[in-house]
């Protein structure tokens, strides 16, 4: 290890009190859904969310039911304690339908969501299915390579 190595391990260790060194979290944005009907409700979800630690700044727009939660967080734990509170939460699904290949498809379009927005879905390709008949007996009858090959006759 070498008396650089083991001096930089020293100093480490010594500078840590010992513990390892947590990973920082960075900086973020999580965006949620929360079903909020009253001034009360927001202030409620508002309350919570700005009590966990490392939350910087709580946005709520009632009429989008929409969170913005911005901070050193974690969303996992920002959906927890939204849900903590007894409201419907979930990680915000929408996106701008401009954003979406086909934004009027079945499983992107939803009639709750925000005006503009639609459900974020992966660009799936639905195409029908071709069947081939190698040996289809119909198509060996008539033949243009071989004309004397019809078999009705």
């Amino acid at each position: 290890m070498g008396v650089s190595g083991t001096l930089e391990y020293l100093s480490d260790l010594v500078g840590s009190g010992g513990h390892k060194h947590k990973k920082k979290k960075q900086l973020q944005t999580v965006e949620l859904k929360v079903r909020m009907d009253c001034d009360g409700c927001e202030l409620k979800v508002k309350k919570a969310i700005s009590s966990l630690s490392g939350v910087k700044k709580v946005e709520i727009n009632r009429k989008q039911q929409r969170v913005t939660v911005t901070g050193y967080v974690d969303s996992s734990k920002v959906l927890k304690k939204a849900k903590s509170t007894g409201k419907k939460a979930e990680i915000w699904p929408y996106v701008p339908y401009n954003l979406v290949a086909q934004p009027y498809a079945v499983q992107a379009y939803d009639k709750k969501a925000p005006p503009g927005y639609v459900r974020n879905v992966e660009n799936t390709v639905t195409t029908g299915t071709v069947t081939r008949y190698d040996q289809d007996p119909y198509t060996s009858m008539f033949s243009d390579d071989n004309p004397n090959a019809c078999s009705i006759m």
